[in-house]
């Protein structure tokens, strides 16, 4: 299975990292690694030696909000990468997305209004653009309220 999100050479955009997130016909996901002793699933899906105990696995692209908290200033740079400054700077949702019966994972949630956020509502998968500090236009995952996913 390919596990890198494929490069769209007339956009010229790549994922973050690599092994993160894998782009199909039927959309995008999250690649998560299933440990061969005992099935045991997390995310991201290792590398370098442990990355032999794994095999990759495609992970839900819904789940529910876990816990959240909203970031209503702009943080200091580095390492925050956003290409705002105090003036336009928008609060902003980080949190924990919980895939049934696979794993809760850490993200960016991003929403239309941050204070209709609540715990236990739908969350889908979706990509959004990262600023990268190399100046390469780059995508990143992030979590949608589930009638706000694309």
């Amino acid at each position: 299975m390919a596990t890198r999100l494929r490069e769209d050479k007339a956009m010229g955009i790549q994922a973050i990292a690599p092994d993160l997130i894998e782009e199909r016909v039927d959309g995008v996901w999250l690649i998560g690694g299933r440990r061969k002793s005992d099935g045991r699933i997390v995310f991201p899906l290792p590398s370098g030696v442990a990355r032999a105990q794994y095999e990759p696995e495609r992970l839900s692209r819904e789940g529910t909000l876990w816990s959240f908290t909203v970031q209503r200033f702009r943080p200091k740079t580095p390492p925050y990468a956003g290409a705002d400054d105090d003036k336009t700077f928008k609060p902003f949702a980080l949190g924990y997305v919980e895939l049934p019966g696979q794993v809760i994972v850490e993200t960016r949630i991003e929403a239309d209004d941050v204070s209709q956020l609540r715990i236990g509502m739908k969350m889908g998968l979706s990509t959004a653009a990262f600023p990268h500090r190399g100046g390469e236009p780059v995508v990143t995952y992030v979590f949608r309220p589930i009638e706000q996913a694309q």
